[in-house]
Formats: C-alpha cells, structure tokens, sequence
C-alpha cells in the first residue's frame, strides 16, 4: 500500500541548508520529472548535482483528491521543501519559507512550484519567533491534511500567542490555511484559528501530526499537549469555524509524536500512532498505539528512529523502530546497550514475535553524532513489501530483509573555493514516494552546503528523486534559486 509523503528529516523524525523556502519555484534538474537516463558517479543523474532553477509556472488547477500530499487535487502527489529567503552568515539565523514542488502524471516537475510566507497566507506572527523576518514559515512547522473533506488539502501549523486573561502566558495555537484547487488560500484571508477542547486548549498543542486515528476517512489531527502528559486527537471532519467533530486523548510520552501514513487512495485505515519517550541523546523507548481507539498502548524498545510501512509484505502495517545513532553525552553513557546499539526492530502488524536487524556498521574508527540517523519506509521494487531506508555514514542504505543495497548521491565537490570531503558531500534520505503512480517508490534523497547538514541533515538546498535504488534520477533540483 502507497504512502503519502511530506517531506521530513532528521536527526529524530526529521530534515536538512543554505537556501530553502516556500515561494513560486522554477524549472531546475530536468525540469519535467523525466527519468536522466544517464547514471552518474556524484549520483546527480547525467548533469551532476541538481541545479538551481531558472523559471517557473502555477499549477494547474485540480478537481479534488484523497491524498493529503496532492496540495492542488489534481491527482498528482506534491512534495514539501524548506526554502531560505536569507541566511546570515555571522548567525546562520535563517528567514524562512515553505516551497511546493507539484507533481505530473510523469512525477514531479520543479518547473512547478510555489512559495509561501506567512503572509500570503495570513498566518499571525508567532510570540517565539526571534530570527528572520516577520514573514518567515519553517517547512517543519506545517502539516498538509483535508481537514474538511472538499478534497483539497490544508496546511496546519502552531502559532505561540497570548493567552489573553493577562496572566503573561503563552499557549500554541492551531492555524489552518484552507485548500483550493491551485494550492493553499493566498487571497489575503486571515488563516482560521482551530477549536481544541477546552483542556488542550489551555497550553495548547505542539508536535503535529496527521492521521486518520479511527480509520472513518476523515483526516485528523494529534497533538501533545498538557506538558507532554497526553496526546489530544482532533477528530474530522472539521467545519470552516475551525471546530473538529468531535477530540479524545491518549497517555503521551513528551517525545514527540509520530503517526502512520494516511492511504493516499483514499481507502478509510486506522493509521497507527507512535508516541516516543523523552530522551536526552540516548536511545529511549515508545508507545504504541496501532489502533487508537482502543486506547491500548504498547510498550516498544529503545530505539530513536521508526518508521510505519508493509516491512513483510502480507497486507498489514508494521512498526520499525531502532538505533539512530545519537549517545548521552555524559560521562560513562556514551555507549548503548548490546541489544539496542546499531539494530533495528520489526514489530508485525499481524502479531508474532519482532524481528530484530543489524544496521550496516560505521567504516573502521569512524564516528558521528548523526549516526544512521532516522528510517524511510521504501517499496522501490514495487512487490509490495517495503524496506527500510537508513541514512548511514557512506549516504544510505535499503534493507529489505536480507538484502542491503546502498543508494549514493553527492554535493558538490567544491563550495566557495574550498573542497568537501566525501563525507560532506552524501546526501540523506529524506523520504519515498510514488511519485509517477507507476507502483513503485522513488526515493528522496537531500543535500545542504552548510558544516551542520553532516551532523544533523537540517535545511537542504539539494534534492534528488531517485528511480528506485539505482544511479539514476527521475528528477532533481536544487532550491537555492526558489527566492528571488
């Protein structure tokens, strides 16, 4: 079954820097989404790195879809990018955006694009924000999902506010931009204040994310709120005033949350959701919940990374969880346990006892905060079982099963006059998805320039979307010139 897909990055659940943003974006790579049929050893297709683009075009406008990726429901699936608008090079203080990459019927095609601050789409200013300009919109801050079933997404993100009883505090609001069929509202609207329930509502809610937790096709939405203590379900459909049908809530971990994919077919699924425990660099347990309704959580083992995919191919969604490299810093815990350092874990979604793995080791003497870093699930083969892909310290890594096959894509061997060392260079999966509805995944893999992209693949400003597991590309770009 396919995934849809935001892109996101690590080092935990997580993404990648120089110039990224969300803005009207233009042609770069190929320029149409067709595969370079020329291999490469830098791993960039026929032309090397992705290049910057050089033109661009909106979207056409859709009819309606049940993929919560497919931003302008035209049937396409879209991919999210972070974009910079101004990096400082004192600070490396970032004024960002959020860019959409829109797809074809021959997969993505950079030469379609858009860019969005916050005030082209009536987002308040956040009471945290203290970098960039007013306009600034960090791509990990927004969540796409069809909160009232018209068939064309939205965008959620937090916004930090004043309580307004004047007590001085602050809580995270929810804020949805509403979709239509060329992309999110820009019409100068004031973004909708979602209605949590009145508990949730006295904090508010942080790490977002989409579902469909009682499998009733309605989007959803979970959060953490109550200082970690519990994760708020928002329940859709949800009606234009902002309010959810209807809200529950389940025991949190305050690590974060982590949910399933919602099936971009549209076909109604109870996505999983997986709430990890709090961690201070070491490899910490999660809970979960593979059907929430039932309000029955279980226990897994430590593990940084996961990820929800078919991982043995008979029908039904599994649960990876495992090693991502990262350490307690302090002294005397540097080091993990045997059955936790450097494997992962399946747990069957058809019961039966977990299956361990071994991820492929670090080169001799070599070390690195980043780790593998977190997991993809991938079907690059089409057979209908995923693997797991796993950014490791020679780029990444498929596992299916028993077999390993690396997947290399490289920067440039130069940045402002001065070399990279290879390390440098390898980019870090990002993501998979079926991008051209061929049945099979391409895979997503993204590069930055800046001395941070090594340890934590944080704001990329390249990005390659394989044709599967080989050398070549179905397209690349690179977003340094989304801004203008």
């Amino acid at each position: 079954m396919k995934r849809s897909f935001t892109a996101s990055f690590t080092p935990s659940s997580a993404a990648l820097a120089a110039c990224i943003a969300f803005v009207l974006l233009t042609g770069c790579g190929s320029g149409h989404g067709a595969p370079d049929s020329r291999p490469s050893a830098s791993g960039g297709g026929g032309g090397g790195v992705p290049q910057e683009p050089s033109a661009s075009r909106a979207p056409a406008a859709g009819k309606g879809s049940k993929d919560p990726d497919d931003l302008n429901g035209d049937g396409h699936r879209d991919l999210l990018v972070p974009v910079a608008a101004h990096v400082d090079p004192d600070t490396n203080e970032r004024d960002e955006r959020v860019g959409v990459v829109f797809g074809s019927a021959r997969g993505l095609d950079p030469a379609t694009r858009a860019v969005y601050g916050r005030s082209d789409l009536g987002i308040p200013l956040s009471k945290l924000e203290n970098q960039g300009s007013e306009d600034s919109l960090a791509a990990e801050s927004v969540t796409t999902a069809d909160l009232d079933g018209d068939g064309f997404p939205d965008l959620v993100t937090t916004v930090t506010e004043d309580t307004g009883d004047g007590s001085g505090k602050q809580r995270n609001t929810l804020y949805v931009v509403w979709g239509t069929p060329t992309g999110p509202d820009t019409r100068g609207r004031q973004a909708t204040r979602l209605q949590p329930h009145s508990t949730a509502d006295q904090s508010g809610l942080y790490d977002i994310t989409r579902g469909d937790f009682d499998g009733d096709g309605h989007h959803d939405l979970a959060g953490l709120g109550d200082n970690g203590t519990k994760a708020h379900i928002l329940y859709g459909p949800f009606g234009r005033s902002g309010a959810p049908a209807r809200t529950g809530s389940l025991r949190g971990n305050d690590g974060g949350l982590s949910a399933d994919a919602i099936d971009p077919t549209g076909t109604p699924r109870v996505t999983g959701l997986l709430a990890p425990s709090v961690n201070d660099g070491e490899q910490a347990p999660s809970t979960l919940y593979a059907d929430p309704r039932t309000g029955q959580g279980r226990e897994l083992r430590a593990g940084n990374a996961h990820a929800f995919g078919d991982f043995d191919g008979d029908g039904r969604r599994d649960v990876a969880v495992g090693d991502n490299g990262s350490r307690n810093d302090e002294p005397g815990s540097e080091t993990e346990a045997a059955d936790v350092d450097g494997s992962l874990t399946v747990y069957p979604g058809g019961g039966g006892p977990p299956v361990p793995y071994k991820l492929p080791a670090p080169g001799k003497g070599r070390q690195s905060d980043y780790g593998p870093g977190g997991y993809v699930a991938a079907d690059p083969d089409g057979d209908g079982r995923d693997g797991i892909l796993v950014a490791t310290y020679a780029g990444a890594t498929l596992i299916d099963g028993e077999k390993r096959t690396p997947v290399l894509r490289q920067g440039p061997a130069e940045i402002d006059h001065k070399k990279r060392s290879d390390n440098a260079r390898r980019a870090r999966p990002a993501g998979a998805a079926d991008f051209d509805a061929d049945g099979r995944d391409e895979l997503i893999l993204a590069w930055a320039a800046d001395d941070l992209f090594t340890l934590y693949g944080e704001h990329p400003t390249h990005w390659w979307i394989t044709a599967g597991t080989s050398g070549r590309n179905a397209t690349s770009f690179a977003t340094t010139g989304f801004v203008s």
